[in-house]
């Protein structure tokens, strides 16, 4: 019989075919930002950082920074995601039951190194590093994934063995995740906490990855400098610097000159059909496949009227948001759970069926409109990040719900201040890309009651204050058998489709250019840190 390890990351590949400017860095390894050998320069599409604590990262600049300086227990392999491998673990664990209590054991590789900060000289991880972090990822005051963590002990088994004790069994598929370098499963610097303070780490982070923090110029760029000492082996390039260029007329322009050597995107027709024949770059489009989803707060009036909600929803066209995005990158969804990626999805027939595609009619919206108490609508604020994808899809949404007379007034904002505002409940109508490891987290983060920005009890990414598909969820995370479980997260999301909850829209793909003489030094077929990956083996070419 096969591991359960190997069973996993069978299954998972199966369902996935597609402010501060002072420097980390001890005196003796400053660098030089002045000579560019050796330093790969990469333009994000982003004009600030959002977190440099990996354990509110949620942008996809905070992700890609906190994938170079950290690691996990287990890691996604480099650009190859879904499929898992040790990362600071020795091995993928069996799980263990001790009277009755669910124990994952993980033993730590030994001579892993944290990075110097402030003055004090590396130091070796331990089991107390280990524990310490995922006791800051299950604290909603130091982690926005808190939620992720609840029901877990975390126990010391000796320096380089640690005891995750589940109070309730949980899948492999499940809870493999948790313990991955993404979101709440970094392993941070408990040294660098606890000596220097909280405020010193999420200016100053501290991890075992590839590269470490320098510095960070607001609205400019941060850099990252080389980890000599890393347990993989001394990174080819000196450093890397993110420049923060939220034009792609910007990152063009310097990637074309030899200012920068790598770039974000853009998923418009255009740029794409122009990118594909110039033959100095190399366009790469890769998974995961973001999902954007339009979120209704459904405890807001008028939203909390379902007449509202359901008028919205039949005069939104899938569409008009289409062409918004390349078809290389961009294809329908219908259900929470993007069916093309993840057991639980609902595929479009099926949805169909059940009545709960709110094929675009306006006479319908309008008549609902009326039957709501709003003939002639209403006037709404809503944010956006000045990310491309979301200024486009708010303006598509403002022009569509004109046609039943509500009126969309679009403040535009930094993608990190999008990010807290609408965590504070300040959009009625929030417009979101994201991609979750697995069904459960898709449910659990953006539609238990648990996970409802401001009030819920670890409040996430539930913007639409929904409370009603709770014990469907927890049903399903305590269901071992697949098959249940994927039953249970279809109600689910059938639930959620006939409340008017959320209006799945379109996935989109990852899309980065770099010069020809960039490396990354492994295939792209998907990334879950959301951008090409820079590794240790990343490397010029000539």
């Amino acid at each position: 019989m096969k591991k359960i390890s190997e069973v996993v990351i069978i299954m998972i590949t199966a369902f996935f075919l597609f402010g501060d400017s002072t420097s980390n860095a001890p005196a003796m390894d400053k660098p030089d930002h002045n000579d560019k050998r050796g330093t790969l320069r990469f333009g994000i599409h982003v004009s600030e950082i959002g977190s440099l604590d990996p354990h509110f990262a949620a942008g996809s600049q905070d992700r890609a920074i906190a994938d170079m300086l950290f690691n996990g227990l287990l890691r996604y392999q480099d650009g190859n995601a879904p499929k898992i491998e040790p990362d600071l673990a020795e091995s993928i664990p069996e799980p263990r039951l001790v009277k009755g209590i669910q124990v994952w054991t993980f033993k730590l590789k030994k001579g892993v190194m944290f990075h110097p900060f402030n003055g004090n000289d590396p130091y070796e991880l331990t089991a107390d590093d280990v524990i310490f972090s995922f006791n800051k990822s299950a604290n909603p005051k130091y982690s926005c994934y808190a939620g992720e963590y609840e029901e877990m002990i975390f126990e010391k088994a000796d320096n380089y063995a640690v005891n995750i004790i589940l109070k309730k069994p949980m899948s492999p598929i499940l809870f493999l995740p948790k313990v991955t370098n993404y979101a709440g499963g970094f392993i941070v610097s408990k040294n660098a906490v606890e000596s220097k303070g909280y405020e010193y780490f999420r200016k100053h982070p501290v991890g075992t990855g590839p590269f470490m923090f320098d510095s960070y110029e607001p609205k400019e760029k941060i850099f990252l400098i080389a980890n000599d000492r890393y347990f993989k082996g001394k990174p080819e390039l000196k450093g890397v610097e993110f420049h923060l260029l939220p034009v792609i007329k910007d990152r063009e322009a310097a990637l074309s000159e030899g200012r920068l050597d790598a770039i974000t995107g853009s998923g418009e027709h255009e740029w794409i059909d122009k990118i594909t024949k110039n033959k100095n770059v190399i366009l790469d489009i890769f998974g995961v496949g973001e999902v954007m989803t339009i979120h209704m707060n459904v405890r807001k009036k008028p939203f909390d009227n379902i007449l509202v909600r359901q008028a919205i929803f039949y005069a939104l066209d899938r569409n008009e948001f289409l062409k918004s995005t390349s078809d290389l990158l961009a294809e329908k969804v219908y259900s929470p759970i993007p069916v093309k990626f993840l057991p639980g999805g609902i595929t479009e027939e099926e949805i169909r069926t059940l009545g709960l595609d709110y094929d675009f009619d306006v006479v319908k919206a309008r008549k609902l409109m009326s039957q709501a108490g709003y003939p002639n609508g209403f006037t709404v604020t809503l944010i956006s990040s000045e990310k491309r994808i979301y200024r486009e899809n708010y303006e598509i949404l403002k022009e569509q719900l004109k046609k039943i007379r509500i009126d969309c007034n679009i403040e535009v904002v930094n993608h990190g201040e999008m990010q807290k505002r609408i965590r504070k409940g300040e959009s009625p109508i929030v417009i979101y890309g994201a991609w979750r490891p697995n069904s459960d987290v898709f449910l659990t983060r953006f539609f238990h009651s648990d996970s409802i920005v401001v009030t819920g009890k670890t409040p996430d990414t539930n913007f639409s204050g929904y409370d009603k598909i709770d014990k469907l969820v927890e049903a399903a995370r305590e269901e071992i058998a697949p098959d249940k479980q994927i039953q249970l997260w279809m109600q689910a999301q059938i639930k959620i489709l006939s409340d008017a909850a959320a209006y799945p829209v379109f996935f989109t793909s990852q899309c980065f250019v770099r010069s020809t003489d960039v490396d990354y030094g492994h295939p792209l077929k998907a990334s879950m840190a959301l951008y090409p990956q820079i590794t240790e083996k990343t490397r010029f070419l000539k």
